[in-house]
């Protein structure tokens, strides 16, 4: 089973080239029934998260991804398919945004997975973080449906390439952050 949620995330980061690829080498109609193979994929591999959140997050991915699969099929454009990186933007900000109302923000959730005794100094920075993670998926997910709008190429240099650089960008910068704050912390 981990198998196939490694695979089904590898696929998934492999989307917009592959919707790119897909669609200039075989056409709508093969690459939709391997997208929604695809997607159903991902429904499965969600039973395996560890936070029910993430759970609830590949089964509505994987479901959208199948409905937006279905409409490229009956209306025969495969703009429809442009929208699934808008979707997990959009589903990535509720989830992160609906934690802050809660005891503990979801990367809170994520952090004590690895330390469960967080300091106090540390649920904090948790939620500052989800905060900046509210603002990124709502940056992001606006180019992504602006990107929409453009030519396949320049879409699929966004949501395959781009995107993936600002977010790796943003995971590295926010590990620098809080290893400094750590060693800060420890010299008190």
């Amino acid at each position: 089973m981990r198998f196939i949620t490694a695979l089904s995330g590898l696929l998934l980061l492999a989307y917009p080239v592959a919707v790119y690829y897909g669609l200039s080498r075989w056409g709508l109609g093969v690459i939709a029934v391997i997208f929604a193979l695809l997607f159903l994929l991902r429904i499965v591999a969600g039973h395996r998260a560890k936070l029910k959140e993430l759970k609830y997050i590949a089964w509505l991915s994987g479901g959208a991804g199948i409905v937006l699969t279905l409409l490229a099929m009956v209306f025969r454009q495969h703009g429809w398919l442009t929208y699934y990186p808008v979707v997990v933007n959009v589903l990535l900000f509720s989830l992160f945004f609906s934690s802050l109302w809660q005891p503990q923000t979801i990367i809170e959730r994520l952090a004590r997975i690895q330390e469960p005794e967080l300091p106090e100094s540390g649920i904090g920075y948790t939620r500052n973080v989800t905060k900046v993670w509210c603002a990124y998926f709502v940056i992001n997910g606006a180019i992504a449906l602006y990107t929409c709008f453009l030519s396949l190429e320049i879409w699929t240099l966004y949501n395959g390439l781009i995107s993936y650089i600002l977010t790796a960008a943003l995971f590295a910068g926010e590990w620098l952050v809080r290893q400094r704050l750590r060693q800060s912390m420890s010299q008190s």
